[in-house]
């Protein structure tokens, strides 16, 4: 009985390629909003940051490349693998940046304090080891 409800369940949503998109669609919208904050905000504040670590200001405009242009090349399928490579990079260093101090932290609710920016590094790597799949404007193999 069960492998039978297994059997038809996987029949008619066995889509890998649908997931992918799915998979590549939501990281890549939800990571343009935060691309788009920085277009109407500045990225002065992480200028600043980046200097009282010791680094280049002017890095932080690499910002714009990991919110905006990488979640474009992901969204469409193109570059796909790199641009997930750089969009998880991305997250990272921001964690790094401002997130390390809430590593052995718990929100209110009981949630990991870092659990919005694991799950963007995470499905950014995802998408890099899955690549497009064949809706994308190129495929790769």
């Amino acid at each position: 009985m069960l492998k039978t409800i297994d059997s038809v369940f996987t029949r008619y949503t066995n889509h890998p390629d649908f997931g992918r998109l799915l998979l590549r669609m939501t990281f890549g919208i939800l990571m343009l909003f935060h691309g788009v904050a920085k277009i109407d905000h500045g990225v002065g504040w992480i200028s600043a940051l980046l200097e009282q670590k010791g680094l280049p200001g002017f890095i932080a405009y690499g910002v714009f490349i990991g919110e905006i242009v990488t979640p474009v090349l992901i969204i469409i399928g193109w570059l796909t693998r790199p641009a997930a490579f750089i969009y998880a990079f991305n997250i990272l260093v921001a964690t790094l940046l401002v997130g390390m101090g809430k590593f052995y932290s718990l929100t209110d609710v009981g949630a990991w304090a870092l659990e919005s920016e694991a799950l963007y590094f995470l499905g950014g790597l995802c998408i890099m080891f899955l690549g497009a799949g064949k809706y994308a404007v190129s495929r790769q193999p």
